[in-house]
């Protein structure tokens, strides 16, 4: 018998599970608090013509997006054409910078020449990165983790040595490299995973081998492409959006979930699939049927929140690239900031996206379209007098890096990001940017339930649950909570 499902929020975990329960013959409404989908991935245009994505800007992994098309038939360039950048990004220290070329051959000449025999420990860095992107990708984290025993596959078991679950990233990194600048290269991408290097499995080598291995890639239109077309495809399966409806109260009968209160007005469903902040969803339900308490929640690690500029530039930035990493100052001391002492940190670093380096589009003729991004401790205080300081450290280095003068006197359109911007638009529990942090005890079966324990047809999607934070988990995570809804039986 089909059901009739209600899917909460409209972001990467919620266009998935729609299209994915959807696809069964059910009938899915999806409500989204905001008027368009994508959660943090909406985008906006200026009335001075420039175009912002306010999120995700890293399209990596590319293959595990062209399954979810391929789960329905399409393919990405059936919606968008995926430009592969070169160079993948730079990253700047204070005295060099190292250029990530497309191809890979070229990448290994790179890092010989920063450290003697480096390319052939690259070469066995990235064969053990892909073992684990096989394995991880394609076994580990499409498991919903109700149990450990969801792991005793052949298959996971003999891996499980070379999964490296036990070895920290950093300890994991140092094996290979002692450069100081090839060893920041490599734990660069773990970062926005929610941690230290020091706290992270070495497992996510694998996020090295999907980004610096399969590349770094860019979708027409910008990363919102992505959300239109998976919106498209939800649609395709019958799927109903509700846009401008926020979802006030989960109501409960018999150890069910029979209703919503949206914008006043009671929907009944059979299922609910809540693609919101986990927190936030259980706040819509009365207390003994939430899963976890505040304390639980209280004593997590959460992965950072941002401070997010968009800025128009008026003029062209020359030497910078699409991605740009300013890795000028220390690692360890921006990530104490972030996860020890909570506060603001003394010497940042940062994060710059110039789009319209790649996509004419997104700015005005002869200007430039500038997103610059620095990882914050969540919960913190984020006034307009520390965001503005902040933007003027951080265009003094793009000055210093790239030659423009006046960079601060060009801005023609400016909007600022932060804390508890996410808190309101998002509900995001202390203002998080991406989520829990994937540290080996908020792994898998460790993680938030994907399904209510005491409400038998309300499961949790997103990045607080299974697998974790980023895109491609997060489609993941929607397949994940869709299935288990279709197995139930009203």
């Amino acid at each position: 018998m089909k059901k009739k499902i209600a899917v909460i929020g409209c972001g990467f975990s919620g266009l998935s599970a729609a299209a994915y329960a959807a696809k069964e013959g059910n009938e899915v409404h999806v409500f989204e608090k905001h008027d368009q989908p994508g959660g943090r991935a909406r985008q906006f245009t200026t009335k001075n013509g420039y175009v912002f994505d306010m999120g995700p800007s890293w399209y990596w992994m590319p293959d595990i997006i062209e399954n979810f098309f391929a789960d329905f038939g399409f393919h990405s360039s059936d919606f968008y054409e995926l430009i592969s950048l070169n160079p993948q990004f730079e990253m700047i220290f204070s005295d060099a910078k190292i250029a990530v070329p497309e191809n890979y051959e070229e990448l290994k000449k790179t890092v010989e020449s920063i450290e003697t025999g480096a390319a052939l420990q690259l070469d066995r860095f990235m064969k053990s990165a892909k073992y684990k992107y096989q394995v991880g990708m394609q076994e580990f984290v499409n498991k919903p983790c109700y149990s450990w025993l969801e792991f005793a596959s052949p298959k996971i078991a003999t891996s499980a040595l070379k999964l490296d679950l036990l070895t920290n990233f950093r300890k994991y990194v140092s094996k290979y490299f002692k450069n100081r600048k090839l060893r920041a290269l490599m734990e660069f991408p773990v970062i926005f995973l929610g941690a230290s290097p020091k706290n992270i499995p070495a497992l996510y080598s694998l996020m090295n081998y999907g980004g610096y291995v399969l590349g770094t890639k860019y979708p027409t239109g910008g990363f919102y492409s992505l959300v239109l077309a998976m919106k498209k495809v939800a649609e395709k399966q019958g799927v109903q959006f509700h846009f401008n409806h926020s979802v006030e109260k989960i109501h409960i009968e018999n150890d069910r979930a029979v209703s919503l209160l949206i914008n006043g007005k009671l929907l009944e469903f059979d299922s609910i699939i809540a693609s919101s902040d986990y927190h936030h969803t259980e706040s819509l339900l009365d207390t003994k049927y939430k899963n976890y308490d505040d304390d639980y929640w209280k004593n997590k690690t959460f992965a950072p929140s941002s401070l997010i500029f968009y800025l128009g530039i008026n003029e062209r930035i020359p030497n910078l690239t699409h991605h740009t990493l300013f890795f000028e100052n220390d690692l360890d001391e921006h990530i104490d900031c972030i996860y020890g002492e909570k506060k603001w940190p003394e010497k940042p670093l940062f994060y710059a996206c110039c789009p319209s380096k790649t996509d004419a589009g997104t700015a005005p003729e002869n200007c430039e379209n500038l997103f610059l991004l620095m990882p914050v401790a969540t919960g913190i205080h984020d006034d307009e007098s520390v965001r503005e300081h902040y933007l003027k450290e951080m265009l003094e280095r793009i000055k210093k890096h790239t030659g423009i003068k006046n960079l601060y006197e060009k801005i023609e359109y400016k909007k600022s990001y932060c804390v508890s911007d996410f808190t309101a638009d998002y509900n995001a529990y202390g203002g998080n940017a991406y989520g829990l942090a994937n540290t080996l005890n908020q792994t898998a079966v460790l993680k938030p339930k994907i399904r209510n324990k005491k409400v038998q047809n309300l499961f949790y999607t997103g990045q607080l649950t299974v697998p974790g934070p980023g895109v491609p988990p997060a489609i993941i995570s929607g397949k994940i909570a869709a299935n288990e809804v279709n197995k139930l039986k009203i």
